[in-house]
């Protein structure tokens, strides 16, 4: 891949290419993980743009993460507490900052703006083309479709497709080979080959059609498209393609896991189909960058890499997300792109959501009302060195603090549990009992 991006500030309002995939912890990226893994893209994004390595998601599940990010808001203020609700019509998106400062805004992939799953699985709904909600979340185009589990939940719940992506496989006679699979695979013990042939594996249709927006993007008008990837999210499944390159590598096994229903081989297979995700994912920014290249639009085009959340991947018996460890509450990110200082790796405090004051900062647009993110821009042009003191990380019944060294994680009815991280990167030791000063200090910090 050959890209000319320059550090020289522009005038014009930057073109933003957004990555957001789903479920990629911050430390299975090449540059920054002694892992056997394959990010080529990522690694030169990264080179040439400002990689954080203290970066955190306000809540890591995917509805209240996305919904903190649309809105700007922690995650106490921003009215989706978990997945079982959908993202307020009242509360303000910086799509529609955007879209009022004359950007053209587009996305595909995964939203997860409603997921409802407080009602049935077959009253999701996506708009058959994916349009639903679209217009009034902001966007003036694009395609929202189904995740993973819910795309085949909500077919079988429903006995039809309910958004564009099982409508695409149902033509080609291949939804109910894919509801059948993830019917019959448990997540992460049965990390499977599917049938789908490459074009229709979900990862491969969302980019393509990323890119033919991209594309049709008229010139002079400024664009915004993120690509809400649905990898490297569970289930394990990957192409035959996918699976096949992956068959002689080797990854250390997750840690502080005895679960008996895991085998030695059940932990290669998932760690290797998770990097066979990530590098697919990696493959498709490839894709992006050079496509954005050849319209000549590379040199004014903010480039971002980061995810709602991590995945535990069985370390701590753990799996998926929605817990405090690092793995799961981490995210990768990278910017680069017009005025960033590139080549430096921040260890700042950085919240997911601090990207969008950022990318209002960039755009010239309206602020959101009562933000809580800061935007990175200052720190992006080399301009200053640090960000927040503190990051804070939440999800329904616990609360977590994070000021760089201490980790403090409060839960409802259970003792707090300190972490410190510096010492204790994977957080084995909890020494909340012999350091109450800590635990107080980050306590009142919590509350603001």
């Amino acid at each position: 891949m050959t890209t000319n991006m320059t550090s020289s500030i522009t005038t014009k309002p930057p073109n933003i290419l957004f990555f957001l995939p789903d479920q990629h912890r911050p430390d299975w990226l090449g540059f920054n993980t002694q892992l056997p893994l394959r990010t080529p893209n990522l690694d030169r994004l990264g080179a040439r743009g400002v990689r954080y390595e203290h970066a955190f998601t306000p809540s890591p599940l995917c509805a209240p993460a996305r919904a903190c990010l649309a809105s700007g808001l922690d995650y106490e203020r921003c009215r989706v507490p978990n997945n079982k609700a959908d993202y307020p019509l009242d509360l303000p998106t910086y799509y529609q900052r955007l879209r009022d400062a004359g950007y053209r805004v587009c996305g595909v992939g995964k939203f997860d703006l409603h997921k409802g799953l407080a009602n049935s699985a077959a009253d999701l709904d996506w708009g058959i083309d994916g349009s639903r909600l679209l217009e009034e979340w902001g966007f003036t185009e694009g395609i929202d479709n189904e995740g993973k589990l819910d795309g085949s939940s909500s077919y079988r719940a429903a006995g039809r497709a309910k958004g564009p992506y099982l409508r695409f496989l149902h033509d080609l006679g291949l939804a109910e080979t894919y509801v059948r699979e993830h019917a019959e695979r448990r997540q992460y013990r049965d990390a499977y080959i599917t049938a789908l042939p490459e074009e229709a594996y979900c990862d491969n249709w969302v980019a393509q059609n990323g890119l033919d927006f991209l594309e049709a993007f008229p010139p002079g008008q400024p664009w915004h498209l993120v690509v809400n990837f649905t990898g490297p999210h569970n289930p394990m499944d990957v192409t035959q393609r996918m699976h096949d390159e992956w068959q002689e590598v080797d990854f250390p096994p997750p840690y502080a896991n005895n679960q008996a229903a895991y085998s030695a081989a059940d932990h290669q297979h998932n760690r290797r189909h998770y990097a066979a995700m990530i590098q697919n994912i990696d493959r498709h920014v490839g894709r992006f960058i050079e496509a954005v290249r050849a319209r000549g639009e590379l040199e004014n085009t903010l480039i971002i890499y980061a995810s709602d959340h991590g995945e535990m991947l069985g370390d701590h018996n753990l799996w998926g997300k929605s817990t405090w460890y690092t793995p799961s509450s981490g995210i990768p990110l990278l910017v680069a792109g017009p005025g960033v200082a590139g080549g430096r790796t921040s260890h700042a405090l950085v919240n997911l959501h601090d990207l969008t004051a950022t990318l209002l900062d960039y755009a010239g647009a309206e602020p959101l009302p009562a933000m809580d993110a800061l935007s990175l821009r200052g720190m992006l042009e080399g301009k200053k060195t640090e960000h927040r003191p503190y990051v804070c990380s939440g999800l329904d019944s616990w609360r977590m603090v994070f000021e760089g060294r201490y980790k403090l994680v409060t839960r409802l009815d259970e003792p707090p549990l300190l972490y410190d991280v510096e010492t204790d990167p994977q957080e084995m030791r909890n020494i909340a009992t012999d350091a109450p000063a800590e635990v107080n200090r980050l306590s009142a910090l919590m509350r603001g």
